[in-house]
């Protein structure tokens, strides 16, 4: 998906094929975008993880407390930066994605935020048995109601376990 060369040909190819067949815009917290916490720096801004050209080729929504202006970047690809709230920059994801799908990218605290309002339709959780020492849970603050989540697919390969929740 990255444009790379090599990695393996299985189940989990067509379960990550199908999560983004039909994307039309993404949704992100701040620190999933990268940078600094508090104001972004302005005499040089973040310009995200991915380089000049990043995987998604459409809009990212990424919630912050810091306005930011839009940052372009090639493949159709442009961050506009979103601080006033989430439903916010669901509604700005949704009116560009333009009847297709809109993914919640993560991180774990924007993942709580749209679990906790119900606003989360279908979920896909990639697992791979890595220990990569600390890390934000997903599932805090969530109690036991995923509101409406339920378990509809589960696909095990060597190295990855995908389980795909949908709201019933």
């Amino acid at each position: 998906m990255h444009g790379v060369r090599g990695g393996e040909d299985d189940e989990s190819n067509r379960v990550v094929e199908e999560s983004f067949a039909n994307i039309g815009a993404t949704v992100m917290g701040r620190n999933m975008f990268g940078g600094h916490p508090g104001p972004w720096n302005r005499a040089n801004p973040w310009p995200g993880w991915w380089g000049t050209n990043p995987p998604y080729h459409h809009p990212v929504f990424v919630l912050t407390h810091h306005p930011r202006v839009p940052l372009m970047l090639e493949g159709g690809t442009t961050f506009t930066f979103v601080t006033d709230g989430i439903e916010s920059a669901l509604d700005q994801a949704r009116r560009a994605a333009r009847g297709k799908d809109v993914s919640l990218a993560g991180g774990a605290k924007a993942a709580q935020h749209y679990l906790n309002a119900g606003l989360v339709d279908e979920m896909l959780i990639s697992l791979v048995p890595i220990l990569l020492g600390r890390g934000e849970r997903l599932f805090d603050g969530i109690g036991d109601d995923l509101h409406g989540l339920e378990l509809a697919r589960t696909v095990a390969t060597p190295n990855v376990t995908h389980l795909e929740l949908v709201k019933r």
